[in-house]
């Protein structure tokens, strides 16, 4: 059963939204510690500009970025330790089997951000030829591995038809010295390192192949009970930033550069093959088929012991929609 505060939120962000907008920016502003889950990169974009243009500011919220594993920002936001972080939708999902009261409330990523990368000489031009090969992955935990898993459930292949080994990240190397036929890594990462170095390339995205819920913005059932006008904010500021974003990536990477030590041009690539996996008709938005499909990978997976009774309790589109 749907909890009362998901039925009524939208009255009450209608007249926040609709006060707020016109407001100045508080004289004192609410400190939000933000684990993003990697190291500062220009893939982050959307939240540096935002933050740049004082978009943050005008919420009266003050961001710092926490550069720690997504593993910690989902326990700090489930032990209301944290307003909110930056975790793919599986990890909601296992978190809210574990009772953890975390929600989704702002879908970044459209496209689940996993791809598997092979040499062209290889011939690996579909998921079917991926059958009696070798494939290497950083290790048999997170979206890498739920992508690698979920593409292949989506073609009626299992895991014992593929060779996979436990590479760490070093999907780069391990592809080019021909340790690995194939590797699985992130669709805006290792295939731009792969181009850069001349290397010609066969990309499988598992967006192409299944619809599963990628990395957004997580709070807890706690905050948007006693706090709705910060979510509301923090949502409203990072739409912002995410369209300013797709609307001029060049400024975008240049306000990247004041936030990433020693960024130069050459990640410029980085944010380019990003912008189409943000992109939507109503950017920031989480489809609930999507949850479906992430839930029945994770049963496959052994990660589930049974469905959980209510997905729609742990994901909302009140505060996109209410920007």
């Amino acid at each position: 059963m749907k909890r009362l505060w998901m039925s009524l939120l939208l009255f009450i962000l209608v007249g926040l939204a609709s006060c707020q907008s016109a407001a100045e920016p508080p004289a004192e502003l609410t400190h939000v510690r933000l684990p993003m889950g990697f190291i500062p990169d220009p893939q982050y974009a959307p939240f540096y500009v935002a933050v740049d243009k004082g978009y943050y500011a005008e919420e009266g919220i003050e961001v710092e970025y926490d550069y720690s594993f997504e593993t910690d920002g989902v326990a700090l936001v489930g032990a209301n330790e944290l307003q909110f972080a930056l975790v793919s939708g599986e990890q909601v999902v296992l978190a809210r089997a574990q009772g953890l009261p975390l929600v989704y409330v702002l879908e970044w990523f459209q496209k689940f951000p996993i791809a598997i990368v092979s040499k062209a000489s290889a011939g690996i031009n579909s998921p079917a030829d991926l059958v009696g090969r070798n494939v290497g992955l950083p290790g048999f935990f997170g979206a890498s591995y739920v992508g690698y898993v979920g593409l292949l459930s989506a073609n009626g292949l299992e895991q014992a038809d593929v060779n996979a080994n436990e590479i760490g990240f070093n999907q780069v190397e391990s592809l080019l010295t021909d340790q690995s036929e194939a590797v699985v890594g992130y669709a805006n990462n290792e295939p731009v390192q792969l181009m850069a170095r001349g290397e010609d390339i066969n990309v499988l995205y598992v967006a192409d192949y299944i619809d599963m819920v990628a990395n957004g913005v997580i709070t807890n059932e706690e905050t948007i009970a006693n706090n709705p006008e910060l979510v509301q904010g923090f949502v409203r500021a990072t739409l912002r930033g995410l369209a300013d974003t797709l609307a001029n990536p060049d400024e975008a990477y240049e306000i990247s550069k004041k936030f990433v030590e020693g960024l130069d041009d050459s990640r410029m690539n980085v944010l380019k093959a990003s912008l189409e996996m943000w992109r939507a008709d109503k950017l920031g938005e989480t489809d609930p088929a999507s949850w479906e499909q992430t839930q029945e990978v994770l049963l496959q997976m052994g990660q589930l012991d049974a469905p959980l009774p209510d997905l729609s309790v742990m994901y909302t589109n009140v505060f996109v929609e209410g920007k």
